[in-house]
């Protein structure tokens, strides 16, 4: 089998590239002192490296997954990439509701998944 044919290797440039997104979009907050601009500049060059990841991961995901699974795939990586940055990066502490809202899109993966017949 064709590597770029894996149902695996979508998911892992998917967790990766969540991971330069999450520093893109949140990395910042520790640097509240720094101008505006240029936490724009840096974060959009951290996204570039995301979309080096993120647009590869969907166009060979799609020989094995609907572009539906990707995006529900790719909300629950961003959801535990998220909370994992969110704790050991930022401090914060995850709540009950938290985990209970992330236990619901869980709910969404399973539907998703459901047999198609």
């Amino acid at each position: 089998m064709n590597l770029t044919e894996s149902r695996w290797l979508p998911i892992v440039l998917l967790t990766f590239s969540n991971v330069f997104m999450t520093f893109a979009w949140y990395g910042h907050l520790k640097f509240k002192s720094q101008p505006l601009l240029l936490v724009i500049l840096v974060s959009w060059g951290i996204a570039f490296f995301e979309y080096c990841l993120q647009v590869p991961a969907n166009r060979w995901g799609n020989s094995v997954y609907s572009a539906t699974e990707l995006k529900i795939i790719q909300e629950i990586i961003t959801l535990a990439v998220f909370c994992a940055f969110a704790i050991f990066y930022l401090g914060e502490k995850l709540h009950w509701h938290y985990l209970a809202a992330f236990v619901c899109v869980l709910g969404a993966v399973v539907f998703t998944f459901l047999p198609k017949s």
